[in-house]
């Protein structure tokens, strides 16, 4: 179940939840190859941290490791100025190893050997080929967990070679690993079983063996040797055959960035209307990877979800709207609207053409109409608000009316300052309140009051400035002629 502000809010994920392996049976370490520059994405930004559906390209790579079950991840970053901006993006979760210089896949494994410590098997992976499904990396764990299995199980799919090396084959069972670079006759749009960079080897063998890669003449040493090694021990490396070639594509420039985003919102598409959300026009929603919907909500075109949103059950989003970092309670509806970093409990309406701002908190029953603005206020429980109207810094009770043309003066050109109003007030439309300033509960303004006072409870202001009189006095008929 996804805990939020909803009535029934629940979490929804690509698979269910999978056990972790034991930390004393079968123990899996991730290491992931993150210290690469990526300078085809002609960016300051080191490739694996550019966003890809609202998280980091390495985030996917951790997340779909943890979700296979892996008991720990390490990252492999580079010792120059760009680890700041990679460990920024891998998060607080994993741990992290220096590949002193640029000197290949060999040497970039070896040099996560002291942080993976005792761990049974290590999972290898490319921090920029973010499509990798969990359940294809466990089956890739699952080749070498066997005690009868290989040492080495490698992940392959049948793609044009392109830039990618290449495997012989007998069988599931890998001879040799070619290069591409190496095999100038092949023609490099035809199928073949690429090697994905993907593998899975039991931990003493890989340490073992390691350090018997031969350097290549530019002094780099390469994984690849890995599957020859396996094959002169007569133990060769099985191949292990990704369901989707998109999996094994890793991520060289924002041409390959866009396909692989198209790839990865499509999938997030499928999977909340698998779970029961109604996805109007799928290729004008935006989603982001983290977002949460409840069934039975209905998301209209030209929507945008993004970050950690999470979305309870029948509700309606959009058309026209972006939600971000925000939490949306049970039927909830938001049209042409935008809301950021804010809270609605059920059954609240916003919109059209509305804007909370963050730290907005909309109680039970709340409407916002249109072109009205609500920043870092909540709104007590049925209170309305219909339009025009602008709602800061403020404590807004429950059953408010709020009229149209109210706006809270809450910055007096230095400092904020904050508004109260009370339960079952009543705010009349082009009302000025001037902060700090508290309306009681039950009282009133009246059209067109500047307010710079507090108005107790039961009383009405009146004017400009307003003057405070009791409700239904006859002054106060007088004083609201607009005659006079």
């Amino acid at each position: 179940m996804r805990t939020g502000v909803g009535d029934n809010l629940r979490t929804d994920s690509d698979e269910p939840p999978q056990a972790q392996t034991s930390p004393t049976k079968h123990r899996w370490v991730a290491v992931i190859m993150a210290a690469g520059q990526g300078t085809r994405m002609r960016s300051s930004l080191p490739k694996v941290a550019h966003p890809l559906a609202g998280k980091p390209i390495v985030r996917h790579v951790i997340d779909a490791a943890r979700e296979a079950g892996v008991d720990d991840c390490i990252v492999i970053i580079g010792a120059d100025a760009s680890a700041a901006a990679v460990r920024a993006a891998a998060g607080a979760d994993v741990r992290f190893a220096v590949q002193a210089q640029p000197l290949g896949t060999g040497d970039a494994v070896a040099s996560a050997r002291e942080a993976a410590g005792e761990a049974d098997h290590v999972l290898i992976m490319n921090g920029d080929v973010p499509l990798v499904l969990p359940a294809t990396l466990r089956r890739l764990m699952d080749a070498v967990s066997r005690p009868s299995g290989p040492d080495v199980a490698l992940l392959t799919a049948h793609v044009p070679v392109e830039a990618y090396g290449f495997l012989e084959l007998t069988h599931d069972r890998v001879t040799a690993i070619i290069e591409t670079k190496e095999a100038e006759a092949i023609d490099r749009s035809e199928p073949r079983h690429i090697n994905s960079g993907q593998y899975a080897v039991r931990a003493a063998w890989l340490w073992a063996h390691l350090p018997h890669i031969a350097p290549a003449p530019n002094g780099e040493r390469f994984l690849t040797q890995l599957a020859a090694m396996a094959y002169e021990q007569g133990n060769p490396a099985v191949a292990v055959f990704a369901e989707d070639p998109a999996e094994v594509r890793g991520i060289n420039d924002r041409i390959q960035l866009a396909e692989a985003e198209a790839a990865v919102r499509d999938r997030i598409r499928r999977r909340h209307m698998l779970a029961g959300v109604t996805i109007v026009d799928p290729p004008s929603t935006f989603i982001d990877a983290a977002v949460c919907i409840g069934p039975d909500t209905t998301i209209r075109p030209d929507t945008y979800l993004e970050g950690g949103t999470s979305i309870g059950s029948g509700c309606m989003i959009g058309p026209g709207s972006s939600v971000r970092d925000s939490r949306i309670g049970d039927r909830c509806t938001v049209r042409f609207s935008t809301i950021e970093e804010s809270t609605l409990e059920s059954g609240v309406d916003v919109g059209p053409y509305s804007h909370l701002r963050p730290r907005s908190y909309l109680c039970q029953g709340v409407h916002i109409g249109n072109y009205a603005e609500v920043k870092a206020s909540r709104l007590g429980r049925n209170t309305k608000m219909g339009h025009f109207s602008y709602i800061g810094d403020a404590e807004v009770g429950d059953d408010v009316n709020i009229g149209a043309g109210t706006i809270t003066a809450n910055y007096d050109g230095a400092n904020k300052h904050r508004t109260a109003i009370g339960d079952g007030a009543f705010i009349g439309s082009d009302t000025m309140l001037v902060a700090p300033v508290r309306i009681g509960r039950g009282a009133r303004t009246s059209a067109g009051s500047v307010v710079n006072r507090d108005v107790p409870d039961g009383m009405m202001a009146i004017g400009a400035p307003a003057r405070i009189r009791a409700q239904g006095a006859e002054d106060a008929k007088e004083d609201s002629d607009p005659g006079r």
